[in-house]
């Protein structure tokens, strides 16, 4: 044998030995991974041995959903939604007193929408009441996802209650048999990735089969969800300012309550590229160079004019959180508010979009609510909102809930027979 072939040789044995060694080293790596996720899985949803005793409050969240899941949820008003009220509980929620939280903030989303909740706990770190709805396949998807947040992620677990909302004929069940919603799910940031990947699932209401997303009940179900004394109410896109929760409670011990009072906070929109403002220095430098505008300046100016922006802009900003002025409301201001945990709800008849949060301020007016405008607190959306990118349905969506606003007006009248206030 010559002495070519015989390097040739030893040449090709070496190659063939790295490469059963890399096949030996990937089959590791796959059963080490299957291991780990058989772990993951099983710490999810074990029910026995050391991981119980190790993780009881695991546990019993676990415990928690499954005798949720069990009672099948409850018909909405109209009979078509059906709602899971506190499918998952906060450990805040668990362990409060009555009377012991002040301020609380409702919310509500899709799934494709849920990721901003990582960010909004980054600003807001007291309770929070969130309404889910989903449709479809996105129930299981859903239940699974939350319940792998408050798993992960002990905000989520500390300050979080998940309420579910489907549809009528849908049902929610336990999510131990669905492994593919669990797979790769190692952490919390993981779990937020995996919302991530679901954000561009539909554009705004334009949900599949043309289901209708029931945004005043969605509204209801959050705020029902918390026994605050005031709740903020906001869309899952919004972004309140920084310090915003011990700010107002300094305010609110320092004066006598007034259950006809409702706070305003100023609401704004921003370019996607910018950092979410803090304060309200940081949001007039940016208002002031184009960056930050008025909350649907190009859609619905009208609709937030009222809030008279230059004059909260050109305000004074004081060291505490106070009233600037108080306003009267005028058609068709719709304000973001903390209000008194018994103002009147939103009229559930409302959906997708239009006139859902306009009706329930004229109510307030009609009440007799007052509007006092908070001095340095504000709402910033993410993104400007044009008008190209909404939903094909948007505009007859509109001029039906504009019909129905008319209704909803006349029964105010008779609903509060005694004001002398018109919408």
């Amino acid at each position: 044998m010559s002495p070519r072939c015989s390097a040739f040789r030893v040449v090709l044995g070496a190659l063939l030995l790295v490469a059963l060694l890399q096949l030996v080293y990937l089959s590791f790596l796959s059963r080490f991974h299957g291991t780990q996720q058989r772990y993951r899985f099983s710490e999810l949803f074990g029910r026995s041995g050391p991981q119980r005793a190790a993780h009881p409050e695991r546990n019993t969240r676990k415990e928690r959903l499954r005798f949720s899941l069990s009672t099948g949820g409850i018909f909405d008003h109209s009979g078509q939604y059906r709602v899971y009220k506190n499918l998952i509980q906060s450990d805040s929620s668990s362990n409060q007193k009555p009377g012991s939280v002040v301020l609380a903030l409702a919310t509500h989303t899709t799934i494709n929408n849920l990721h901003h909740l990582d960010s909004l706990l980054d600003r807001w770190h007291h309770p929070l009441s969130v309404a889910l709805f989903a449709h479809g396949p996105d129930v299981k998807f859903a239940t699974a996802l939350v319940y792998a947040l408050s798993f992960f992620c002990p905000q989520v677990q500390a300050l979080v209650d998940f309420h579910l909302v489907c549809l009528s004929g849908e049902t929610a069940s336990f999510p131990e048999q669905d492994h593919e919603h669990f797979e790769g799910l190692e952490d919390c940031s993981s779990v937020f990735s995996r919302l991530e990947t679901h954000r561009d699932q539909f554009k705004n209401y334009a949900i599949s089969g043309n289901v209708s997303y029931p945004n005043n009940l969605l509204r209801n179900v959050a705020r029902g969800g918390t026994e605050s004394s005031y709740v903020l109410v906001l869309d899952m896109d919004m972004m309140p300012s920084a310090d915003l929760h011990p700010q107002f409670l300094a305010m609110i011990s320092g004066r006598e309550a007034a259950g006809d009072e409702v706070f305003v906070l100023p609401a704004f929109e921003i370019r996607h590229a910018r950092k979410m403002p803090a304060t309200k220095p940081e949001l007039v430098q940016l208002y002031q160079v184009g960056e930050v505008r008025p909350f649907y300046e190009e859609l619905c100016s009208r609709c937030q004019a009222p809030t008279n922006y230059s004059r909260w802009v050109n305000s004074q900003v004081r060291g505490v959180l106070e009233v600037a002025y108080t306003l009267g409301w005028v058609d068709p201001w719709e304000p973001f508010y903390i209000g008194p945990n018994l103002v009147p709800l939103y009229d559930e008849n409302f959906k997708q979009y239009g006139f859902n949060r306009i009706s329930q301020a004229c109510e307030l007016h009609v009440a007799g609510y007052r509007f006092s405008v908070l001095s340095s607190a504000f709402v910033v959306h993410r993104g400007f909102k044009v008008q190209g990118e909404f939903h094909a349905r948007k505009d007859e969506e509109n001029k039906r809930n504009r019909v129905l606003f008319r209704s909803f007006k006349e029964g105010l009248k008779t609903k509060y027979p005694s004001s002398t206030r018109r919408c």
